[in-house]
């Protein structure tokens, strides 16, 4: 009873991170204009809901294993729907500040496309966290399945364990500085996936920001 207790601990503290990261970026989706926004509010608060409560049973659950599969299946749907969201949502900003300027406004556009890029940042991290070395899970466990990243703490051999193993903070890092460079900073994408969700992460953010993003801070000025 003590080791289940233990072990269910110690899910719930690796997933607390990615609980926490996912409810401070889908508040900013709930401000956006009426006309950028595919689905309304309820359905961005239910789809979270769904996605923090499939976390948060495997670490209470006693068929952790079918909770697992539960959770991946749910982290993936989420990913897929709210990449593909993501970018219709570019699409329909770029519409809008070009056809209709007039109906939306400066600060408005501004904070769309920062809660665009968040978001975009969002699914690519959950992406990588859940793929990489077989998920969460078997990562914990140890699992020898190949990696899709080579992160540097791997070869350093100072107080680093032999046996060390990335946390969803290390994939938030990957997908922020993928977003924000451009390019790999620090984790090397290793299996063919990596590279293209990588190149379609910084296209998706380099097309918020300069297009997006400079054209609200352009209207702010004017």
């Amino acid at each position: 009873m003590k080791d289940e207790k233990s072990i269910g601990a110690s899910i719930l503290k690796q997933r607390l991170p990615v609980m926490l990261t996912i409810l401070a970026v889908m508040l900013p989706l709930v401000f956006m204009p009426g006309c950028i926004r595919l689905v309304p509010d309820w359905v961005l608060c239910c789809v979270t809901i769904v996605v923090l409560f499939s976390m948060f049973a495997v670490g209470i659950a006693v068929n952790k294993a079918r909770w697992l599969r539960i959770e991946r299946m749910v982290t993936l749907f989420f990913c897929l729907t709210g990449g593909i969201g993501n970018v219709i949502i570019l699409i329909n900003l770029i519409r809008a500040m070009l056809q209709r300027p007039i109906d939306i406004t400066g600060p408005q556009l501004f904070a769309s496309s920062i809660g665009e890029w968040t978001a975009n940042i969002l699914v690519f991290t959950l992406l990588y966290w859940q793929i990489d070395r077989g998920g969460p899970q078997a990562r914990l466990e140890h699992a020898a399945i190949k990696p899709d990243w080579h992160f540097p703490a791997q070869d350093f051999s100072g107080e680093v364990p032999a046996d060390w193993r990335p946390t969803f903070i290390d994939y938030l890092f990957l997908g922020f500085s993928t977003a924000t460079a451009f390019s790999m900073t620090e984790a090397s994408p290793i299996t063919p996936r990596a590279k293209i969700l990588m190149m379609l992460e910084s296209l998706i953010s380099l097309a918020t920001i300069v297009v997006v993003g400079a054209r609200a801070i352009n209207i702010l000025g004017s």
